[in-house]
């Protein structure tokens, strides 16, 4: 299949991953984003290295290192602040770091200006209100009254996708996991050149993202799923911080800002089904929302990007195409949601805890291979 006319719904990391793949392969993208204003979240990702071997096949590596901040290692520490191991991470793309950390604006940045340079439109504030495939093509209807005809519809649109709703409103949906993030900024150490992650109750990562930035992120049991409201997050923030190792105690004593406080309820979804029907797939969160405790959310969404892209020019159908796309994601796939999920329950008493140094180095054993 060749220069398509292609819909992605949602320009997040995953939508925009896609539109740049497949642009680069001479398709026609249209992006619609529902969010007027696109906003990204103030904080961090952590990148990993079968990320930044795919920002390589992508063609973006170099912008997306100058963004970033490299690392080669995650150091592992237990309750009382002491380091128990040093994990090496290996790089995937000679003569560049294993893994990042970049802010997450700085990331869509990057990744909305690549896709723009190569002819992808992008609406704002625009959703697909309906959907009509009917064998040759997608006629889809749009919030702002119009609409567009396509050969392919991408669902890119998040754990609460719209798209699958359209497409199989009896999926499953987002569970929620027991467990809430907390994540902030604070000014970067000087001899901070490592992912730390924090083992206990309360998990914990620090993760360098600029030469003068880390991010830390926290995981807590959230009995209920509570509702905070913003007045009075800081302090929220530092009481779930007040039994954590004495490094991070320290930098819990700095989070006074409500506003630059950002917590959000850990939910996870996979769907065990196929991943398209007819002439429309979807990606990303929308069929494999994981929690953070393995750092491979977005990477996944990325991964699914450049595959999709791959299938879509090696075969002659969309039922082809997405069929082998499913069948090279579903079990890499799966495997995070379910690994990140072990270690979440492990955390809140719902399963045995799980070593975080052996976690890790078994998900680098499995997101190095090809994929």
């Amino acid at each position: 299949m060749e220069a398509l006319d292609i819909l992605i719904v949602g320009a997040g990391i995953g939508g925009l991953s896609a539109a740049i793949a497949l642009a680069r392969a001479g398709h026609r993208i249209v992006m619609i984003e529902r969010d007027p204003e696109w906003s990204v979240y103030g904080v961090g990702i952590i990148q990993q290295s079968n990320v930044v071997r795919a920002m390589d096949q992508l063609g973006v590596l170099d912008a997306f290192l100058d963004a970033a901040c490299g690392f080669d290692a995650i150091e592992i520490y237990i309750p009382s602040g002491q380091r128990v191991a040093r994990i090496p991470a290996p790089s995937l793309v000679e003569g560049k770091p294993a893994n990042v950390g970049i802010g997450r604006r700085a990331l869509q940045k990057v990744l909305g200006d690549s896709a723009t340079a190569l002819g992808v439109t992008i609406q704002l504030g625009v959703s697909a209100t309906t959907l009509d495939d009917d064998g040759a093509g997608v006629t889809v209807a749009l919030s702002d009254r119009t609409s567009g005809r396509f050969d392919i519809v991408i669902g890119a649109d998040g754990v609460y996708s719209q798209t699958r709703e359209a497409i199989f409103p009896d999926a499953v949906r987002p569970e929620f996991t027991g467990q809430g993030v907390w994540r902030h900024n604070f000014p970067r150490p000087a001899d901070m050149d490592a992912l730390h992650v924090y083992n206990g109750p309360i998990g914990v990562g620090l993760v360098p993202m600029s030469r003068d930035q880390i991010y830390l992120f926290a995981t807590s049991p959230e009995p209920g799923n509570p509702l905070y409201p913003r007045e009075g997050l800081a302090a929220v923030m530092r009481d779930k911080l007040a039994n954590t190792a004495p490094q991070i105690r320290a930098l819990a004593e700095q989070i006074t800002d409500n506003d630059a406080v950002v917590y959000r309820p850990l939910e996870t979804l996979m769907l065990h089904t196929p991943w398209h029907k007819g002439r429309i797939v979807l990606l990303g969160d929308a069929i494999h929302a994981t929690t953070p405790h393995l750092g491979q959310g977005a990477g996944m969404a990325i991964e699914d990007a450049v595959v999709l892209a791959e299938e879509i020019g090696r075969h002659d159908t969309p039922e082809a195409a997405f069929s082998a796309y499913h069948n090279r994601r579903y079990e890499r796939c799966r495997y995070i949601v379910e690994r990140s999920l072990d270690i979440c329950h492990g955390q809140i008493g719902k399963g045995p805890q799980v070593d975080n140094h052996k976690a890790t180095a078994d998900m680098f054993a499995v997101v190095s291979q090809p994929i």
